[in-house]
C-alpha cells in the first residue's frame, strides 16, 4: 500500500468523522429515544444512528468496494474484501446522553487484518485526532507523539469497564484496583477511542481494557502506533482483536504495566514496598 493511497484513505475517513460529528452536534443535548440493547447499560440513541448513517455514505461514495463493519448496521458488503473499514459511530453514548463531553466517532481501516488508518473525532470539544502508517499522527493537524514516562509511579493510566461486568468475574475490577495501587492515578472516562488518542498526544501514559471491539480500537491503535506507542495483548504478545483485550501505552512503561495486570494479588493485600519499577 503506498502513501499516497493512504493519504487519500485518511482524508476521506477524515470526511467521513466529520460528516458522522455533525450529526452528533445536532443531537447534543436533545435526545428524544434512549434505549438499551443487550447488558444494562448498553445504550443507543438516534444520535448512534444517525452519525452511523452519515458515516456510512460517505464511506460508499468514495470506496464501493470496501467492506464495513458498523457498530449498530454489523457487517456491510463483502466482508471478504482486504479493505475493511471497522466504525464507531458514538463512542461513549453514556457519556453524551449526560451531556457529558467525552464522546467521539472512531473510523478505522483495517488493510488485510491490519490497522492502517484511523480518525477519531469528538465534536463536543472540536478535537480531531489523525494518523495513517508511515504518516505520524495528529491532533487538530498538528504532530503529536507519546510521553517520556518511565514508572509506573509516575504515570497517569486510563481503564474502562465492560457492560456485562455485573454477570462475570472477569471484570477488571482486581485490574483496576492494582493499578490504583501502583500508578500515579487511574482515569476511566468511557470511549475507548479517545483513550487510545489521549495516550498518543502525551496526556496519559497507558491504557487497558477488555471486552472491546474492532470498532472500538481500530483507529485508535492507528493514531497511537504513530505517535510512538505501543500496542499489545496484556501479556505482550500481539493484540488480538477476537480477544478484546488491550494494552497501549507510551512504549516506555508497556512492561510495568503488562507485569502489573499479570501478576495481581488477591484484593486484600497490598505490599507496599513492591512498585514494579
Amino acid at each position: 500500500m503506498s502513501i499516497e493511497e493512504l493519504k487519500v484513505f485518511l482524508d476521506i475517513a477524515t470526511e467521513a468523522a466529520l460528516a458522522g460529528g455533525a450529526e452528533l452536534m445536532s443531537y447534543w443535548g436533545n435526545l428524544k429515544d434512549i434505549q438499551e440493547k443487550g447488558n444494562p447499560g448498553n445504550l443507543v440513541t438516534e444520535a448512534d444512528k444517525a452519525a452511523e448513517e452519515a458515516i456510512v455514505k460517505v464511506l460508499q461514495r468514495h470506496l464501493p468496494d470496501h467492506a464495513i463493519l458498523a457498530e449498530e448496521s454489523g457487517e456491510l458488503g463483502d466482508i471478504t474484501s482486504r479493505y475493511l473499514w471497522a466504525i464507531d459511530p458514538l463512542d461513549g453514548t453514556t457519556n453524551f446522553t449526560h451531556q457529558y463531553p467525552f464522546s467521539a466517532i472512531s473510523v478505522g481501516l483495517l488493510i488485510d487484518g491490519l490497522p492502517q488508518v484511523g480518525v477519531v473525532f469528538n465534536p463536543i470539544l472540536d478535537e480531531l485526532f489523525r494518523a495513517a502508517k508511515g504518516l505520524g499522527a495528529t491532533r487538530n493537524r498538528e504532530p503529536i507523539s507519546v510521553s517520556q514516562t518511565t514508572t509506573l509511579e509516575k504515570s497517569l493510566v486510563i481503564t474502562g469497564f465492560a457492560y456485562d461486568r455485573r454477570e462475570t468475574t472477569d471484570n477488571n475490577y482486581k485490574e483496576f484496583c492494582q493499578m490504583c495501587h501502583l500508578a500515579q492515578g487511574v482515569r476511566r472516562s468511557g470511549s475507548a477511542a479517545l483513550d487510545l488518542s489521549f495516550i498518543a498526544c502525551g496526556c496519559a501514559d497507558g491504557y487497558w481494557e477488555r471486552n472491546l471491539s474492532p470498532w472500538d480500537v481500530a483507529a485508535g491503535i492507528v493514531i497511537l502506533e504513530e505517535a510512538g506507542g505501543k500496542v499489545t495483548a496484556y501479556n505482550g504478545s500481539p493484540f488480538d482483536f477476537k480477544s478484546g483485550k488491550i494494552l497501549a501505552t507510551n512504549g516506555k512503561i508497556h512492561d510495568l504495566m503488562s507485569k502489573a495486570l499479570i501478576e495481581i494479588p488477591p484484593l486484600a493485600y497490598w505490599d507496599t514496598t513492591d512498585r514494579l519499577n
